[in-house]
């Protein structure tokens, strides 16, 4: 039997587009705290563990956890590694990771959101609204900034992108005050027909 030689696949003329980011691996002090945050706090679901294998048998300490997907898990959108010697990161000072973005399904989950962080204590660094979402923003144990979002309809952002991630309003990040959210009379860009 002879080896048939494997034809070499077409090199594009320019990069493919990845169609989305499709998962983030973030470096943790401390795994339990980590775990805590994104499942108590952030709600993700664990959705398996890294052990020891004849081929791999110290692994890292190191987590995979799945947002909702219409009810199905994913193989992981974020992971925890344990980096025990990790420098906590100080409000204010610079990270490699400037912070990771969460949507939420809609408005109504994003505000019982908000208000379950505010019942636990969380403190709210920023709330923003942008042309294409709101937002929250507010940090994990390990100073890792996390964005919590829902996303505007289409409509209002699509048309001009660029003039969408320009607008920004800061809203309260106390009291009742932070949990108000208004659902009318956003801008839409680039004169983006709204449905009624």
């Amino acid at each position: 039997m002879t080896d048939t030689p494997v034809a070499k696949p077409a090199a594009s003329a320019r990069p493919i587009a990845p169609f989305a980011v499709n998962h983030i691996v973030l470096n943790v002090r401390d795994i339990e705290e980590s775990h805590r945050f994104w499942t108590e706090i952030i709600g993700m679901r664990q959705v398996g563990a890294l052990r020891p294998t004849p081929t791999r048998p110290n692994p890292p300490k190191m987590r995979f956890y799945s947002a909702d997907h219409g009810g199905e898990p994913s193989h992981h959108d974020i992971a925890l590694v344990e980096q025990a010697n990790l420098p906590m990161i100080e409000a204010g000072e610079v990270n490699q990771i400037h912070h990771v973005a969460l949507a939420l399904p809609n408005r109504e989950a994003w505000l019982a959101q908000l208000a379950f962080l505010q019942e636990k204590g969380i403190k709210f660094d920023s709330r923003v609204e942008h042309g294409p979402t709101h937002s929250l923003y507010i940090r994990d144990p390990n100073g890792y900034g996390v964005e919590l979002l829902y996303e505007l309809p289409r409509e209002v952002w699509a048309h001009d992108i660029d003039a969408s991630v320009n607008y920004y309003v800061a809203k309260p990040t106390e009291g009742p005050a932070a949990l108000e959210d208004r659902v009318e009379d956003y801008p839409v860009f680039a004169g983006a027909a709204r449905e009624a």
